[in-house]
């Protein structure tokens, strides 16, 4: 039998999310009216879009009538560059069509909001500490540095 090694694969992290969608050009919409996004490739069936200043890309698939809504997408999230952006968060996302389901802090400073797209889709917008967070890739970066240095 052959020994597994814990070897990690090395990413930028998440690069998009497709989902399915019943309105390609309705979620685009929407989501250029909360995050600013913008149209950066354009399919027969899909449209792929990005937040300015960022990598990331939400891919809004048209839906065949047979899939699922949802199909097993828990939620996603955007992440915050400041706390107090989440100040008339809620606002935004109603004017835009969607629904807020909670609001409030994970801890003092992390304010966070749920809300639904137009299509059901839960979706979280947060502030995150970023001291408290704790990254395997961080550690290692940190430990290698330490060692380097002594």
């Amino acid at each position: 039998m052959r020994e597994r090694r814990n070897l990690l694969i090395r990413t930028h992290g998440l690069t998009h999310i497709s989902i399915g969608v019943s309105d390609m050009e309705r979620s685009l919409e929407f989501y250029q009216r909360v995050f600013g996004m913008v149209a950066i490739y354009r399919g027969e069936d899909f449209i792929q879009a990005q937040t300015p200043g960022s990598r990331d890309v939400l891919v809004f698939q048209q839906r065949d009538s047979q899939l699922v809504p949802n199909a097993g997408v828990s939620h996603f999230g955007f992440s915050l560059v400041d706390p107090k952006g989440i100040e008339g968060a809620a606002e935004t996302v109603e004017e835009a069509g969607g629904r807020v389901l909670r609001q409030g802090e994970f801890c003092p400073g992390e304010p966070y909001l749920f809300f639904l797209d137009p299509d059901g889709y839960e979706v979280e917008l947060w502030f995150e500490i970023e001291v408290q967070r704790a990254s395997p890739r961080r550690d290692t970066e940190t430990q290698r540095n330490t060692e380097t240095q002594a």
